[in-house]
């Protein structure tokens, strides 16, 4: 299962592709939309629309696993990601695939064992269950991978629930 993990941000978001199953995992591609703070919400948008369009395309993941929305202490912060979250949703809706989302416990969870992990925690983690020579920079790529590894950590334990329930 190839899977596109997405860690939006209004200025950078991470995204990261990885090929898996509960028993072994393999890094595909990852790296960083970075957008300028001053330049215009809409363009920002766009930007980040074209780029993920191009891993989707790149890529062929099967489906898009993002962050859930999670409770920001400044509201117009949490209105610039809600914009983002969205544009990540119609990319993998443009492409046909399925988007599915986790709470950021969640994410922590299945990659550290530890829901309140620290960044560098899932960094460290993330480049140990990759297999990769350095922890992934920025931590919204770590990040990103993380929610790609959740989400195929996830799927497999479902299908196994979904097996067990049909014997």
């Amino acid at each position: 299962m190839i899977v596109l993990g997405i860690d939006c941000g209004s200025e950078i978001t991470g995204f990261g592709v990885v090929d898996g199953s509960a028993s072994k995992l393999r890094f595909v591609d990852a790296g960083a939309i970075r957008v300028a703070a001053r330049e215009p919400l809409p363009s920002k948008l766009h930007t980040i629309f074209v780029r993920l369009a191009e891993v989707i395309a790149k890529n062929q993941p099967e489906c898009v696993a993002i962050e859930d929305v999670f409770y920001a202490v400044n509201a117009k912060s949490a209105l610039k990601l809600g914009h983002v979250r969205g544009i990540a949703m119609l990319a993998a809706s443009a492409a046909g695939l399925p988007v599915a989302e986790y709470a950021p416990l969640s994410i922590k969870s299945a990659v550290v064992g530890y829901g309140k992990a620290e960044k560098s925690q899932v960094q460290n983690m993330v480049m140990r269950l990759l297999d990769l020579k350095s922890e992934p920079e920025p931590p919204d790529v770590a990040d990103a991978l993380a929610i790609a590894i959740c989400h195929i950590h996830t799927a497999a334990t479902l299908q196994k629930q979904r097996a067990t329930t049909r014997s």
